[in-house]
């Protein structure tokens, strides 16, 4: 972690160009960025920012009057969480997802993997994508591959596809489809307590293996257990995309 932590404080001190400033620091996708560009809206040093500039450490960005300051740069971190790391900021947890990352600034979960489940965790400073992205009634996509202890047949699908009775309410209609005897693929707008093991529960199964494979338009692909990565410029400017009609009202549950 240490070689990876030494290498994003390089880059920190490298020029970037304006609108990937802006992406980073959570104001905007890049297109968006080009756009207020354009507009005149952004200043550096003072000065009107021009298409393909590039900010060096020190200069003062602002959009409008609004200064986007270095301390400003948001960071997002796909993580693959592994099983017995718990999503929590609790100090006294020597196991939480806070302890084993170890960051050099705070960050904070995007939705909870619970203590059993592994995969992918979202990991940022940018309090305003957390409430967008986690907020149910964005309807946002979740994809787990999970292992179950019996048999998936037809009517099992069947079942968890067209809602389940859990937690006083029932779960939202899903996708769901077999991959296995006894693995299936589930993707959730939703994000109840426990919300997949609930729902195989009560058709009488138990899940033996769940991973989460990818959070909107990000994918945990070969990332190792354990590992976390920046998400890429494209990963950033899709994610910026999706969520910008997003309510962005405050999630206390995450």
């Amino acid at each position: 972690m240490s070689n990876k932590i030494e290498q994003e404080y390089r880059e920190k001190q490298e020029p970037i160009r304006l609108n990937k400033y802006l992406s980073q620091a959570g104001v905007c996708s890049r297109r968006e960025a080009d756009r207020l560009i354009e507009s005149g809206c952004v200043t550096v040093d003072g000065k009107r920012g021009q298409a393909g500039v590039k900010v060096l450490p020190g200069q003062v960005v602002k959009v409008g009057k609004r200064i986007v300051s270095k301390q400003d740069e948001m960071v997002v971190l796909a993580v693959n969480k592994p099983v017995g790391i718990v999503c929590t900021e609790e100090r006294r947890e020597k196991n939480s997802i806070i302890r084993f990352l170890n960051y050099p600034i705070r960050i904070t979960y995007v939705g909870r993997l619970d203590k059993d489940s592994r995969g992918l965790l979202l990991m940022t400073n940018n309090g305003d994508i957390i409430n967008k992205m986690m907020r149910a009634g964005n309807c946002h996509e979740k994809e787990y591959k999970v292992t179950v202890d019996k048999a998936v047949t037809s009517e099992f699908l069947r079942r968890m596809a067209a809602g389940v009775p859990i937690l006083d309410t029932v779960t939202r209609p899903c996708q769901i489809r077999k991959i296995g005897k006894y693995t299936f693929s589930i993707i959730l707008t939703q994000g109840l307590n426990r919300q997949i093991r609930r729902m195989c529960e009560s058709l009488d199964y138990q899940v033996k293996d769940l991973v989460r494979t990818r959070i909107m338009n990000i994918e945990l692909g070969n990332l190792k257990e354990g590992e976390y990565r920046k998400l890429t410029d494209e990963e950033l400017n899709c994610l910026h995309e999706e969520i910008c009609n997003s309510s962005n009202e405050t999630v206390w549950n995450v």
